[in-house]
């Protein structure tokens, strides 16, 4: 397994993990406040349980992040790809991780004040919205970054650059063998001259 192959391999466990686990527990804060809200109005359940769910969607934008770099996960990857896809792991787990949290919290308010016999219900869906965004433009960004690593690019100048090495050694080699010919007919005339 390569230095590449394992970078990349921890920004797909970061981008989908850290998702995943933000998603997780930021139900569970909207559910468990729509629990606490039942207890004074079950009537809203349908709100309570749309509420609840929103939060869920950043776990999915990393599981969609998996798929747009899921084609470059191959052995012989360069490193830069696989660093590319560490960063777009980071990314999206910081954006996800605090977009989650934080959508909960207004949804967690919203279910409250629902609960409390506040019609509320499409602000909150509204206010909701904008953490979402954020995570939104974190899946965008990964989007972007991918385009980025086009592997016949990356071929290219791989192959660029092995050809550039090989032309500087060749150089190198034929410098040496010249200034070699050269000290050996400096030798041959000091010696022609000295005899």
């Amino acid at each position: 397994m390569t230095t590449a192959l394992i970078f990349a391999y921890l920004g797909v466990a970061l981008m989908v993990g850290i998702s995943g686990l933000a998603s997780a527990v930021a139900t569970a804060r909207c559910g468990m406040a729509a629990v606490g809200a039942m207890k004074k109005n079950s009537g809203a359940f349908g709100s309570y349980m749309i509420l609840s769910a929103l939060p869920g969607s950043q776990g999915l934008y990393g599981f969609v992040g998996f798929f747009m770099v899921q084609s470059y996960l191959v052995e012989d990857m360069p490193l830069i790809t696989g660093v590319g896809i560490f960063g777009a792991g980071i990314l999206m787990a910081i954006v996800t991780l605090s977009s989650a949290l934080y959508q909960a919290k207004v949804c967690a308010n919203g279910i409250v004040a629902i609960g409390n016999g506040n019609d509320v219900m499409g602000k909150t869906l509204i206010l909701a919205a904008f953490p979402e965004l954020y995570a939104i433009l974190g899946v965008a960004a990964t989007f972007l970054l991918a385009g980025t690593i086009d592997p016949a690019k990356l071929a290219e100048a791989e192959a660029a650059e092995t050809a550039k090495a090989n032309t500087e050694q060749t150089s190198e080699k034929q410098a040496d063998e010249k200034q070699a010919s050269e000290e050996k007919a400096d030798i041959n005339y000091t010696d022609e001259v000295t005899e």
